[in-house]
């Protein structure tokens, strides 16, 4: 029997790949989802291509680490949302950004819940 943590790992794991996915197949969606317009022009290929590549790379090690035997994966999306939430911080402190608490909130709690999950799926092998 699988482990909740390795199902909720799971779960995390294809919601992102699919919200990347949706970045690639309907992007105004994806782009009104997190509260930004889909730019045009160069900017619109930065804005699908680095939000796509996130989220599908989140997505795909968040998977991968679900694993027996791969939980250490798990550490690449946690830097990659801990930084994510630290860097919005910033634009928030140094470029006046609108504070993004829910999502800042949502980066946090996810980068340790799979944190919690290297640690625990590691000593369960």
């Amino acid at each position: 029997m699988r482990s909740p943590l390795r199902i909720a790992t799971t779960f995390l794991g294809v919601f992102f790949a699919l919200q990347g996915l949706v970045w690639i197949a309907k992007p105004g969606r994806a782009a009104e989802g997190l509260g930004m317009p889909l730019l045009d022009g160069l900017g619109r290929s930065t804005q699908i291509g680095d939000f796509a590549s996130f989220f599908l790379a989140a997505g795909t090690t968040m998977i991968l680490g679900a694993r027996t035997g791969n939980a250490r994966l798990l550490l690449v999306p946690a830097g990659m949302l801990g930084a994510a939430a630290v860097v919005r911080t910033l634009a928030w402190a140094l470029h006046g950004a609108a504070f993004a608490a829910a999502f800042i909130a949502i980066e946090v709690a996810v980068a340790a819940l799979l944190v919690v999950a290297v640690r625990r799926l590691d000593a369960a092998g």
